[in-house]
């Protein structure tokens, strides 16, 4: 009698390290808590307004699309059905869209065939670092606190990250120039920087022209690359908008990175990105140098083949309709989150100026639009207090943490108010104010702290 084998048994040490990276699993604990807690005022979700969706504009789009490949383009029944239907370019179709509205909006003029349009930006990320780092000499630099979502590409694409030092307006190009030369001095080779010029994820932090032109002139003396992610420039509470950095790009130093998550809707994952960068082939210079478009689109077709071709269609029929303009098609959820903003900030100093003292140890930085604020608490803000909160107070939040890889951020808390109604913004922060009186009163009270051990919260003392 044959004896069964059992089953296989792997063990995470045997997996890449990226699978059991902290970075990779923030976003999964907050879902998690979310579903713990669905009557919680949540500010970690930093999900675009859905109060304007209709499934009814699904249909209206690909109709508008189709009737483009039809009228405009001229293409037959058969290649319109194929275009829905069969595999796609792997570089994309709606490229020619997505340059049409760079120019309108931004006076970005592009080549469209420098485009490639990928499965949401976080695929664009990946690829992009992928075909970048060649070893592990390689390195990319990246204002700190850093998005998640770059963090994890990061990791998954074996792409080494140093940090750059970040303030309110946006990445210290003093530590950025330091940080690149002792990289070169311990042997690295610094090869791109990732910024967000504009409302940054999580800081909410925007960078000035003319840090915007020095970190060019930087990037262009250190001869690295700059990665520009650019994802909510269209939600400038006031004043006027600033050129993208891609748009002051006179050498191909910038790639841009975009996105329809929080313009048209992140169910449809579309992005791109736009890598007009020349690459010539080793020993062979005669021959005509290629995009690193096209090196991209050769990972891409490795990994996705290609990029939804009904999502394509959607976005671009979303994009036909509204002249190929996003600032015109999202005018009424650029107002929610001025709205939203400034709501949050009207909030937080009614519950919290008016307490003596509380301008020594909660604070909050004032963005320029966006859809976050950052709250400085007088406690330490971690996973641990963040279950608290939520089953105490009924509120929910991301700790900072989580966007310095651990590191730093210990005492700071990300409020996103981009979903919220003014009403619930209210509620929140007035729980958010009962949270900090807890913690006050454990301290003055001199009892035993928050936490018992490593990250177990002692039981509320009053019911």
């Amino acid at each position: 009698m044959s004896r069964q084998a059992g089953p296989i048994r792997l063990s995470v040490t045997d997996l890449h390290a990226s699978v059991d990276d902290p970075a990779l699993t923030s976003m999964t604990l907050l879902n998690e808590l979310a579903g713990r807690y669905p009557d919680a005022v949540s500010f970690s979700a930093g999900r675009p307004f859905e109060g304007f969706y209709d499934v009814d504009d699904l249909s209206r789009h690909l109709r508008t699309f189709r009737n483009h490949l039809e009228v405009d383009k001229g293409l037959p029944a058969e290649q319109v059905r194929r275009t829905f239907f069969q595999y796609g370019r792997t570089k994309g179709f709606i490229h020619e869209l997505i340059a049409r509205q760079l120019e309108v909006d931004e006076n970005l003029k592009v080549d469209p065939e420098s485009i490639v349009v990928t499965t949401g930006c976080q695929e664009a990320m990946v690829l992009l670092l992928r075909t970048l780092v060649r070893d592990t000499r390689d390195v990319v630099l990246a204002a700190t606190p850093n998005y998640v979502g770059f963090i994890g590409a990061a990791r998954v694409a074996g792409a080494p990250l140093r940090s750059v030092r970040e303030h309110d307006g946006g990445i210290d190009l003093e530590d950025l120039e330091r940080q690149i030369r002792a990289a070169r001095r311990e042997g690295l080779r610094p090869r791109a920087c990732y910024v967000v010029p504009d409302f940054a994820n999580p800081s909410g932090a925007s960078m000035c022209l003319a840090d915007r032109i020095a970190l060019l002139e930087l990037a262009g003396r250190e001869e690295i690359l700059v990665i520009e992610d650019n994802p909510y420039s269209l939600f400038r509470a006031a004043g006027s908008p600033l050129p993208t950095l891609k748009a002051l790009d006179e050498r191909h130093q910038v790639v841009h990175l975009g996105s329809f998550a929080k313009s048209a809707f992140a169910g449809a994952r579309v992005g791109y990105v736009i890598a007009d960068q020349p690459v010539t082939a080793t020993g062979a210079s005669h021959e005509e140098p290629v995009l690193l478009a096209d090196h991209l689109a050769k990972l891409k077709s490795m990994v996705t083949l290609n990029t939804s071709t009904v999502a394509q269609a959607v976005i671009g029929g979303y994009l036909l309709q509204n002249g190929c303009s996003l600032k015109r098609a999202t005018a009424r959820e650029a107002e929610v989150y001025r709205r939203n903003l400034a709501t949050v900030l009207e909030c937080l100093h009614s519950v919290f100026a008016p307490v003596p003292g509380a301008g020594q140890d909660v604070s909050w930085n004032t963005p320029e639009g966006g859809m976050f604020v950052v709250l400085t608490l007088p406690f330490r803000a971690d996973d641990a207090m963040l279950e608290y909160s939520a089953s105490r107070f009924g509120v929910l939040w991301t700790p900072m943490d989580h966007f310095y890889g651990g590191t730093s951020g210990f005492h700071q808390a990300r409020l996103s108010f981009s979903v919220l109604t003014p009403e619930q913004i209210a509620l929140g922060v007035e729980r958010l104010g009962k949270l900090v009186q807890d913690q006050r009163a454990r301290d003055h009270a001199d009892v035993a702290p928050a936490r018992a051990g490593r990250g177990r919260l002692l039981e509320p003392q009053t019911a």
